[in-house]
């Protein structure tokens, strides 16, 4: 005797696409990622000779990297979207994957600016990157410590010449 359980189970069929329209779907998906990227290295070929010219503008030129990280962006999602077959799924399970993924991106931008502004405060104090960069430190406190101690070696000095 068999056992049966009390719920059935729940079966879907898979699609059955024509050659054609998959043909088209992979056309259409090389075209628009293809397109994006060539914009994306004219776009690069851009800057780069930008920064050969010494006037060039420094907000155009964060203005293109802003446009190359959208653009990468919607590249990202595309990719997902068809090769992961994420926009075939209902919205839940979108939103599951997608909300981490922007968490992990403030998380990586978060973490970067947090280190931008240690290694700044770290060359404001640090007196060797000081030197290399002929800038006074801003903390005089090693500095009168150093007068203090080079004033007894320069009397014994003028000591033994005299003697």
């Amino acid at each position: 005797m068999e056992h049966q359980s009390m719920s059935s189970e729940i079966t879907f069929a898979p699609e059955h696409h024509d050659t054609k329209s998959v043909v088209r779907k992979i056309i259409k998906t090389t075209v628009i990622l293809s397109v994006i990227t060539i914009i994306e290295l004219a776009l690069g070929y851009i800057i780069f000779f930008m920064h050969k010219n010494p006037d060039h503008s420094v907000n155009l030129v964060l203005a293109i990297k802003g446009v190359i990280v959208i653009l990468s962006l919607a590249k990202a999602f595309y990719i997902v979207s068809i090769f992961m077959h994420l926009g075939d799924e209902i919205r839940n399970m979108i939103m599951t994957i997608v909300v981490p993924l922007f968490l992990f991106v403030w998380f990586i931008a978060a973490f970067m600016w947090d280190g931008n502004s240690y290694k700044d405060l770290r060359n404001t104090y640090d007196r060797h990157h000081a030197e290399q960069t002929n800038v006074k430190p801003t903390n005089p406190k090693p500095a009168e410590h150093e007068e203090h101690s080079e004033k007894p070696a320069a009397e014994g000095v003028k000591q033994e010449k005299l003697h």
